[in-house]
């Protein structure tokens, strides 16, 4: 039986070392590029240009074009063969104006079926619906755990959320990768995978406390014994679903790589931090109380 809990010391230590290296890259980036992470058009206002090509044309031939203008957030999206959807930096009429030309000699005619421009403004108000949904899932995650459980289990799962959304965040920042509103629900799923695989650690340590309260076990080693139970399930889980990302990233559609990016890594530090990070903090609350 491997002793998760006796090694404690090391899991904490590479999570500060991973929360340290995040707090760098936000730090880095905020001081280097003036902003802590690669906010998108969704967070900071930009230009919507919805088109219709005669002939069908492809998001790489579109991009092309799009990219001699220096245009350095674009996203494309075709929502039918001969309709593509852009999202980019905020454009002066003039310059759409010649964009939209200088498709049509080389793809044919092009109609423009909608052009909305998002200010800044709605950016800011999508930033804080986004913290605020962080908060309520937070809340509602605290309650649920400390009717379940007890607090102190609620307590360590919510750290153990907090720190995989943090260092997910910190990889992207240093990745610089574009943070749109996909990545707040990327974070939300993450965060709603971790707690299921951390409850149902909690939920065999505490069918374990009543087995062997009668065998003066200690509290410690009914964890470890519940982490080890409940091992090749949080494995076979993890791997299964990083396969079905991982599926998405090299098979799906630009738009998604990202979101599904963001996927595989939560998911990665989710797994660890429910076995390494959330049992561990409950055994050494419990020693420290007792």
């Amino acid at each position: 039986m491997f002793d998760f809990v006796g090694k404690r010391k090391y899991w904490f230590t590479l999570s500060a070392v991973l929360i340290v290296l995040a707090i760098g890259a936000f730090a880095y980036n905020g001081i280097v590029r003036g902003s802590i992470m690669n906010f998108g058009i969704d967070f900071t206002g930009g230009t919507m240009v919805s088109l219709r090509f005669e002939n069908p044309v492809s998001i790489q031939e579109v991009r092309s074009v799009l990219g001699e203008h220096g245009l350095s957030q674009v996203v494309i999206q075709k929502s039918g063969e001969n309709d593509v959807y852009i999202r980019t930096d905020e454009l002066e009429r003039g310059l759409r104006i010649k964009i939209i030309e200088e498709l049509q000699q080389k793809f044919g005619n092009v109609e423009l079926l909608e052009a909305d421009t998002i200010g800044p403004v709605i950016g800011k108000e999508l930033r804080a619906q986004a913290l605020w949904a962080l908060l309520i899932a937070s809340i509602g995650i605290i309650g649920y755990v400390s009717f379940r459980f007890e607090f102190k289990y609620a307590v360590a799962a919510l750290f153990a959320l907090y720190h995989d959304a943090f260092i997910t965040a910190g990889i992207i920042a240093l990745l610089f990768r574009s943070i749109e509103v996909p990545f707040v629900a990327a974070i939300l799923t993450i965060m709603g995978y971790s707690i299921n695989d951390t409850i149902v650690i909690f939920d065999r340590i505490r069918e374990n406390k009543k087995k062997y309260s009668g065998k003066k076990k200690k509290f410690f080693d009914v964890v470890n014994i519940s982490i080890n139970e409940t091992l090749a399930r949080s494995i076979n889980t993890v791997l299964t679903t990083m396969i079905v990302v991982l599926a998405v990233i090299f098979f799906g559609g630009e738009t998604l790589k990202d979101f599904a990016l963001v996927l595989l890594i939560g998911f990665a530090i989710g797994a660890y931090s429910s076995i390494f990070l959330a049992s561990p903090i409950v055994a050494v609350w419990e020693s420290k109380r007792k």
